[in-house]
């Protein structure tokens, strides 16, 4: 079994007796789709591949793949959640306008400020990613003009 951060081989590996060929097809969108897509544009994309394919199959797979820590599910206040393939360690920065989410890799203390966090508020808990909120290019030219 990999770890949560890599590439998955062999999803039949991974899933054993539970492995379907759709649950491939929806992960497959997932990993070749840099948007962040939601999980209507996901049952959009996938029914291009497998037309047959019913909108709860597909949602039940997406909650199984982000519970088995193979993609993340990204909430966003006011907007669908979107979701993302955890091919290696990154942080967001999430449009508050739009709600685009682009990926950044940055080596974030996260030790430092668990244990700043930790000693203001006296709670135990770890940082699993990051994500800043701002306002992305496109929602700023559209702001200027």
């Amino acid at each position: 079994m990999l770890s949560k951060l890599g590439i998955i081989p062999n999803l039949k590996e991974r899933f054993m007796n539970n492995y379907s060929k759709q649950r491939e097809i929806i992960l497959e969108v997932i990993k070749n789709n840099p948007i962040h897509p939601t999980a209507e544009e996901i049952y959009g994309l996938v029914t291009k591949k497998e037309p047959k394919i019913s909108k709860s199959t597909v949602y039940r797979n997406i909650n199984i793949l982000v519970e088995n820590g193979i993609i993340q599910k990204i909430t966003i206040s006011s907007k669908p959640d979107r979701y993302d393939y955890l091919y290696k360690e990154h942080n967001h920065l999430i449009c508050n306008n739009c709600g685009k989410v682009l990926d950044f890799v940055y080596d974030i203390e996260k030790p430092k400020i668990e244990n700043e966090i930790k000693n203001q508020l006296k709670q135990e808990f770890k940082i699993s990613n990051v994500s800043i909120y701002g306002i992305c290019e496109n929602c700023k030219s559209k702001i200027k003009n």
